[in-house]
């Protein structure tokens, strides 16, 4: 496998960062999780546009343009010659000192992986998944913007092993105010009597780009999608429930709190979807140069 850093495609082994680097010492720094399918980048400019949003959030400067970031992020899926898989894309502060100042740090550093993931099982996708609500709240607007991927996860981490300990493979968020915000990874989609509803961003849900793609594709197909501050109640009495992420794509939910969703089995519009979603990803995207 071949990683680049800093301009250079390096084999795995050699692959590294300092020490020093403050993406490793104070998670100071964003990401984007990317997929490809196909041989094509799937919304690559969108996901570009994100990071580039997030860096400049906290005040980061990327040492490339948009266009080399593009570009970079295609070479990198070329060398390793993979067609479908996974591409993380990470900025850090850069190297320096210990310390928190930022401005110890006097260049960002850029890492591509390209790779391949399978977030859940297959079966998981066919059976759906089951969820808890965490105690683990999401973090408020007031101290970090959810639009913004940063390096510092630990507080969605901290919620997965919630879920992980309860027996279940994800978790509900809420935000300080007790309203469904997202899953520790994933947007979240309620269905209910033929219409879809999914937590605005002001909620504390990432404005994530398969959730976009997603709702992009019920209006082609007619299906009613609004954005609406929820309840856990609005989940429990839910006809279905289903996840979108870049990772996971679109995966049902069948069970919130060891209460089943609808009949506790992958409903009909959320089958739909995933079949639906899956000929979007295949169809689209910016082509690999193999």
């Amino acid at each position: 496998m071949k990683i680049y850093i800093d301009g250079q495609m390096l084999d795995e082994s050699e692959a590294k960062i300092s020490v020093f680097d403050h993406g490793l010492l104070y998670g100071d720094g964003v990401f984007e999780g990317i997929r490809f399918y196909s041989g094509r980048i799937f919304r690559l400019h969108e996901h570009i546009v994100r990071l580039y949003e997030s860096a400049r959030a906290i005040c980061l400067t990327i040492p490339m343009t948009f266009d080399e970031m593009m570009e970079a992020t295609l070479k990198t899926v070329a060398v390793n010659g993979l067609r479908d898989g996974y591409i993380r894309l990470v900025i850090t502060r850069g190297v320096g000192t210990l310390g928190l100042d930022p401005d110890r740090c006097p260049k960002a550093s850029v890492i591509i992986i390209a790779a391949t993931i399978a977030l859940y099982p297959k079966e998981r996708y066919e059976q759906g998944l089951t969820l808890i609500t965490c105690a683990t709240r999401r973090p408020t607007p007031a101290s970090l913007s959810p639009r913004v991927k940063s390096l510092n996860y630990l507080n969605n981490i901290m919620a997965k092993i919630e879920s992980k300990l309860a027996g279940c493979e994800e978790g509900i968020m809420l935000n300080e105010q007790g309203y469904v915000a997202e899953c520790t990874g994933d947007n979240i989609f309620v269905v209910k009597n033929g219409k879809v509803t999914t937590p605005p961003t002001h909620s504390g849900a990432l404005d994530g780009i398969t959730r976009h793609a997603v709702m992009e594709l019920m209006g082609k197909l007619g299906i009613d999608c609004k954005e609406e501050v929820m309840t856990r109640h609005e989940l429990y009495t839910a006809d279905e429930l289903f996840l979108t992420g870049t990772a996971a794509e679109v995966i049902p939910a069948v069970s919130l709190d060891r209460r089943e969703i609808g009949d506790g089995k992958p409903g009909p519009m959320t089958r739909r979807l995933v079949v639906e979603f899956t000929k979007m990803a295949n169809s689209e995207g910016a082509p690999v140069p193999y």
